[in-house]
């Protein structure tokens, strides 16, 4: 069990650095609109 979550972890998908800013703005779009309704600019 612990020998095939190490081998899946080892093979999972490396995000490239577009896909890591994407998913980081979406998730700083996501966290404005939680904390500050909305009101961050748009």
């Amino acid at each position: 069990m612990v020998q095939t979550t190490a081998r899946r972890v080892r093979h999972t998908h490396r995000p490239t650095e577009s896909e890591r800013r994407n998913a980081a703005a979406a998730l700083q779009r996501a966290l404005d609109r939680r904390d500050n309704g909305g009101s961050t600019g748009h």
